[in-house]
């Protein structure tokens, strides 16, 4: 059976787009390969999440989909139609994948593009030219996105493409690829859309995180490791600290730029005697009040 993204993402059809990012980000926490270590189920789990959320997250895509044009990964569902033209081909679900800039037209770049459809011959008439230049949408992970990587794209006529993400790059950047259109005069322009990340987020060259810490952390200080995109480094929690504290990271973004470590105080599931003894004794000699500048200002 195939799959369809509305079940992967435990969602009904009529789902908001905000409901379908709310099932997308707990999903892709749970199953986040960095955060289950030794599971080999996790990666192709994360990759079917991602293509899902690429899918429903595009109204486009999602209608086409929903109209059952295309399948889960985008692609056209082909049907059997008898004498196909190119104006056919280029108008239907395949003819979406790229647009034409024009140029020269010759009946036999016809032929050895798309000679395998039927009805197509030098006596019919009303061709549109050949496209030129070919447009591309891909999907990147935040981490491939942020630090750069190789990526291959498959063409319409079934040859590949292999193309490499600078370091850096942004939502909606366009990669230009001389010569590589649909004629040696045009070129490909591949459009890069970016997959949210499960922790960090980010701004320009600066990556975000939230981080959680103990309720012993925060009171004795100590050093904790954080994870950045290059890898998790050690950082040092002052005493004291409170929820909405933010550290900077020098370095550890995109191309020199920083990362920013938001605090987040997370207290015990449990409390237990113990503890609450501790505390009453401390508060009870320790008085203090948090929001006494909140009083004042009424």
């Amino acid at each position: 059976m195939a799959k369809n993204p509305y079940d992967i993402l435990g969602i009904n059809k009529d789902a908001s787009e905000a409901d379908i990012k709310a099932a997308y980000r707990k999903l892709a926490k749970k199953h986040h390969p960095d955060l289950n270590p030794g599971n080999k189920n996790a990666d192709a789990k994360f990759k079917e999440l991602n293509a899902a959320n690429d899918l429903l997250s595009d109204a486009k895509k999602r209608a086409a989909f929903d109209r059952g044009e295309i399948d889960m990964e985008g692609e056209p569902r082909y049907q059997e139609q008898p004498q196909h033209t190119y104006r056919d081909y280029a108008n239907g679900p395949q003819g979406n994948r790229y647009h034409s800039n024009g140029g020269d037209f010759d009946l036999s770049d016809l032929e050895g593009l798309f000679g395998g459809l039927g009805g197509m011959g030098r006596g019919r008439g009303g061709f549109t030219p050949p496209p030129a230049d070919a447009h591309y949408a891909i999907q990147a992970g935040f981490l491939e996105a942020a630090l750069g990587a190789k990526k291959r794209i498959t063409m319409p006529d079934g040859k590949t493409l292999d193309i490499t993400l600078p370091e850096g790059i942004e939502e909606g950047q366009q990669l230009r690829l001389k010569g590589k259109g649909m004629k040696p005069s045009g070129d490909a322009y591949v459009e890069v859309h970016i997959n949210p990340h499960p922790l960090f987020t980010r701004k320009g060259k600066d990556i975000s995180i939230e981080v959680p810490i103990a309720l012993q952390e925060s009171v004795l200080g100590v050093k904790i490791k954080v994870p950045t995109i290059h890898g998790p480094v050690d950082m040092a929690i002052p005493k004291g600290a409170s929820s909405g504290l933010t550290l900077r990271l020098k370095g550890k973004g995109i191309k020199g730029g920083d990362q920013y470590v938001t605090l987040k105080l997370v207290m015990p599931k449990d409390i237990d005697a113990e503890l609450e003894e501790a505390i009453g004794k401390w508060s009870a000699s320790h008085p203090y009040n948090p929001r006494k500048h909140m009083e004042t200002a009424t």
